[in-house]
């Protein structure tokens, strides 16, 4: 080997040895730096003469593409299980512990204990102004949560819209490191270190996307990333598509998304693509985790069963003090039409049919429904909770003709309606279609008739009106009533009314409060399927109160359990954190012991030039 090849290896020994401890002293320094990669020189070996030689060709990251994938999928999980998992335990704290003062629970006892007082004391002022009181508290109570729930669900559609903002800022610096790259012309995946710093800087960007919502990564040969969407909508790649969130300033217990955008009163998550198209991504359902889908389902989903729930309890708490169901009797032979009074029915009363299919032998129950809103119609059958009915509206603002056309035109001639007023209405069967098993109103007392004769009275009203399930064109009653219920103005006024049912009722009368209390503890009621507390064909049953514990019972359920799912995977996440800071983070240990090796190393190298600088002079003073 001659002397100019020894000092030509010695030479490029030591540049490779400055380019390495370069990176050393990059990795030492950026040890604490989130989402720095750990720096590695890439190298060749070059024939030099009859030796071998080194040569740097770039820098290459010491990344773990398998780990920082499934890195992405864990944290688009924990973005999603954390924030659902916050909201929940938020919207727990609306029910308050059971049986603890200031929840739902307690408040609805109250009510009852003091209804029990007034059936001991109905003479009592003090017993009869304490069952307002508590009727107050409870009203106040569903207010409250009810704006508690409304508030969650507002801030979720501005997490949607804040979440949004940041994907397209994130999206465009990107596409922006995408093009600032270009291939390596000697191939593979190293770089300069000034490329590499971008890779990190890019890989964090897509990291912090991950979070917002689950994304698919492909890199090319250049080491530029597509970025995709789970569903394969692609998000990003030389170019940025656009997000928009079209948000609504106000949300309350009546705004609902809707995919049908001309019926939606909440927004939606729309890309815009570069190629001039777009794709409705809440609609399409196309993001599935992350906070953004965690923000959808919440808003859509979790906190509008929530307040079905306590609408469902408003609704019906109000309805079994102010409904009363009249039978109409049977004939009495030879008469054959049964007598019907359907003048004091209000929009969403009802008339109960029930009658037997001379054809099958089988029982088929009719609710026919007073709507005023001609828009509703035609009314699904789960207007009603009772799973084995079929719900007819009946449009009655066309008069006593045009109602009897439309209720006998629905049943077909089985059972005919007639007469000429409706108070007055002959119901009649055809005995070759059907036999008539039961026939009966369910009438909603209005708020000013508390003194007619009947124990139903209307302790809560819907802000002032009757609460009577009315369904109208924008959906039913019963939507947000738990925000508006109230207690009745008229028995505010005049409390002695919660006796006095008849002109003749005696002052210490408990016809009433026994009725109330009744109703409040033992009477039993079916509750629709859209609270989450049962199914269509199953619907719960119960009385108030095993209904009020049964969905705070739900809730709190739910909050644990997204409790425990987003500290299980907390978990995972922390666990692949680790692993990607193992694989592909710096290691103080690792860097110096290389340091170590590199200066030995450099040492060697120098060695070599010093001798052959000695070699070197020597051959001279030879001569």
């Amino acid at each position: 080997m001659s002397l100019n090849t020894a000092l030509s290896i010695a030479m490029a020994g030591l540049r490779a040895n400055q380019a390495g401890l370069a990176l050393v002293s990059s990795n030492v320094a950026n040890a604490e730096t989130p989402g720095y990669i750990r720096k590695a020189t890439d190298q060749i070996a070059v024939t030099a003469g009859d030796g071998s030689s080194v040569r740097t060709i770039g820098v290459n990251r010491e990344l773990d593409q398998y780990i920082l994938a499934q890195l992405r999928t864990e944290t688009s999980g924990a973005g999603y299980a954390s924030l659902r998992s916050s909201y929940l335990q938020q919207m727990q704290s609306l029910y308050g512990d059971p049986g603890s003062v200031g929840s739902l629970e307690y408040s609805f006892n109250a009510l009852t204990s003091a209804v029990q007082a007034l059936s001991t004391s109905a003479d009592s002022s003090s017993a009869r102004i304490g069952v307002l009181n508590a009727a107050k508290t409870l009203a106040q109570q569903l207010n409250s949560m009810t704006q508690g729930i409304q508030n969650l669900r507002s801030g979720a559609e501005n997490g949607i819209k804040d979440s949004v903002t940041t994907a397209n800022n994130l999206m465009k610096q990107i596409a922006t490191i995408n093009n600032q790259l270009t291939a390596n012309p000697l191939g593979g995946t190293s770089t300069d270190a000034n490329t590499a710093a971008l890779l990190d800087q890019r890989d964090q960007y897509v990291n912090q996307l991950s979070q917002l919502m689950d994304i698919r990564v492909t890199t090319n040969g250049a080491n530029q990333v597509t970025v995709f969407t789970g569903s394969g909508v692609q998000l990003v790649g030389n170019t940025a598509a656009t997000l928009r969130f079209d948000a609504q300033g106000t949300v309350s217990a009546g705004t609902a998304w809707n995919a049908d955008p001309s019926k939606s009163t909440l927004g939606s998550v729309v890309i815009d693509l570069p190629n001039g198209g777009s794709i409705d991504l809440t609609a399409t359902g196309a993001i599935k985790s992350g906070t953004i889908a965690a923000y959808t389902e919440l808003r859509d989903k979790t906190l509008v069963e929530a307040q079905n729930q306590l609408d469902q309890f408003a609704a019906s708490i109000s309805s079994a003090l102010s409904d009363k169901t009249t039978v109409s009797p049977a004939p009495v032979a030879p008469a054959t039409d049964y007598a019907l009074d359907a003048s004091k029915l209000l929009a969403g009363n009802t008339i109960n049919l029930t009658y037997t299919d001379a054809a099958t032998g089988k029982q088929q129950q009719i609710t026919l429904m007073r709507v005023d809103t001609p828009d509703a119609l035609p009314l699904k059958d789960t207007a009603t909770a009772n799973p084995n009915d079929k719900v007819i509206g009946i449009d009655f603002s066309q008069g006593t003709a045009g109602i009897l056309n439309q209720i006998n035109s629905a049943l077909g001639g089985s059972v005919t309606f007639s007469g000429t007023s409706l108070s007055s209405l002959s119901v009649t069967s055809n005995p070759a279609f059907a036999t008539i098993n039961n026939l009966s109103t369910t009438v909603t007392q209005p708020p000013g008739t508390l003194a007619d004769g009947s124990a139903q009275f209307s302790l809560f009203t819907d802000n002032g009106s009757a609460y009577s399930g009315a369904v109208g064109a924008n959906g039913s009653q019963m939507t947000g009533l738990a925000g508006r219920l109230t207690v009745n103005n008229a028995l505010v006024a005049d409390p002695s009314k919660l006796v006095t049912y008849s002109s003749s009722t005696l002052a210490g009368d408990t016809t009433r409060s026994s009725f109330m209390l009744n109703q409040l503890t033992n009477a039993s009621f079916t509750y629709g399927a859209q609270t989450g507390t049962g199914s269509t064909n199953a619907p719960f049953t119960g009385n108030l109160l095993s209904y009020m514990r049964q969905f705070v019972s739900q809730q709190g359920s739910a909050a644990e359990s997204a409790k425990q799912l987003a500290d299980g995977q907390n978990v995972v996440l922390n666990t692949l954190d680790k692993k990607m800071a193992d694989s592909s983070g710096v290691n103080m240990d690792d860097e110096m012991a290389h340091l170590l090796a590199l200066q030995n190393a450099y040492s060697a190298n120098a060695r070599v030039m010093s001798t052959v600088n000695e070699l070197y002079k020597s051959l001279m003073n030879a001569f």
